[in-house]
């Protein structure tokens, strides 16, 4: 099966309506004239520091201890699901440790556990995954754990305040688009269904909130000529396990990437039309103390297939560096995007990013717009 079409099978080809065309001055794969793109002095700089074993697409990068990353899944230039994982050390930038996922899996979900293990449910892999897997940094090793009630892709997974594990959305067998939800408890190793979404999303974010919810924003359902994108949001609420309508986005979003500011506001960013050809540079704040959406700068670069890209640094500003060349970074003081200094070489599409312990961050892998993998591994620093 080829890349595109793993992809499409796990439903990421709907499409994010975004508010700038390409232009023939563009610099390429990214909708801004070259000349606008140079980096601005003081914002960091980003630059090639290492390389995965395995070049992959829409694979997870989560965080272990210090500045050790869990890069783990994917997707191989041929397009099959990737079962390795390797553990990169960017205070020597080199591999330190690879080994076998129990199933391989793309376009699933990574989080990190309170107790430090990482969670990795669902996926595709010729079919659509229930079962999930925990990583133990202790011992380099993967144990089964429980199986989701129901299989799935292209999912999100928000860590709760109370430790546990939200899983929303999705794509299931048959290609059918999900509004089931569950919760996975790392205390006994089960998952539990809850009240569904009010619809069913894939390509949607799910934010938490300081209040300990949920926010959902965006997604879709259907495809070719039956998408629907959606500008509605819902709030899931642990207390009563259940989901409440929220305001709506100022344009519907799909393929965008949604991020929790340190003042408890979510700024959302990005994503595509329906068919691929116009994506936004638009962004903007959810606050959840007035519980609406105002707009906000609009990206230097229009970006989709973005989700999971972004990482908000130490000093409360955000790095975004995926779906274009250049990254840059919001200043939520400043209201601004900036292009930071060095690019990717390429916009890579389905990459992953983390955040290191020591403040800066990485930027991992992802598809060039001929489909070809990267097994780059890009350093942000401030």
């Amino acid at each position: 099966m080829k890349a595109h079409r793993l992809l499409a099978a796990a439903g990421f080809l709907a499409a994010v309506a975004t508010a700038v065309l390409f232009q023939a001055d563009a610099a390429p794969g990214t909708g801004t004239p070259a000349a606008s793109l140079a980096g601005t002095a003081g914002e960091g700089r980003i630059e090639l520091v290492g390389r995965m074993r395995l070049a992959r697409a829409a694979q997870t990068a989560t965080t272990l201890t210090g500045d050790r990353v869990l890069i783990a899944g994917g997707m191989t230039g041929g397009g099959g699901a990737v079962r390795e994982f390797e553990v990169f050390d960017a205070a020597t930038n080199r591999v330190v440790a690879t080994g076998n996922l129990l199933d391989p899996r793309a376009t699933h979900t990574a989080t990190r556990l309170a107790d430090g293990r990482v969670l990795l449910a669902g996926g595709y892999t010729g079919e659509y995954l229930r079962s999930a897997e925990i990583f133990d940094p202790r011992t380099g090793r993967v144990t089964a754990t429980g199986a989701m009630h129901q299989g799935r892709s292209g999912h999100t997974a928000t860590l709760l305040a109370d430790g546990t594990v939200l899983v929303t959305g999705g794509v299931g067998d048959g290609w059918s688009f999900l509004s089931s939800a569950e919760t996975y408890d790392p205390r006994t190793g089960r998952f539990t269904p809850t009240a569904p979404m009010r619809s069913a999303r894939e390509s949607h974010t799910a934010n938490l909130l300081p209040d300990g919810r949920v926010l959902v924003a965006g997604g879709h359902r259907g495809r070719r000529e039956n998408i629907v994108v959606y500008a509605s949001t819902e709030i899931y609420d642990p207390a009563r396990r259940s989901f409440g309508a929220g305001p709506d986005l100022g344009i519907a979003r799909h393929k965008h990437d949604a991020v929790s500011l340190a003042d408890g506001r979510v700024l959302v960013f990005g994503g595509s039309d329906q068919r691929d050809r116009v994506r936004y540079a638009s962004a903007e704040l959810y606050d959840p103390a007035r519980n609406a959406f105002a707009p906000t700068a609009s990206l230097r670069i229009p970006r989709f297939k973005v989700r999971d890209t972004a990482v908000r640094l130490r000093d409360g500003r955000v790095l975004v560096a995926g779906g274009g060349r250049h990254a840059e970074v919001f200043d939520p003081r400043a209201n601004v995007f900036r292009t930071v200094e060095g690019d990717l070489g390429e916009g890579y599409s389905f990459a992953a990013s983390a955040l290191l312990g020591s403040g800066d961050a990485l930027v991992i892998g992802g598809y060039d717009d001929r489909m070809r993998n990267s097994d780059g591994i890009w350093r942000f620093r401030r």
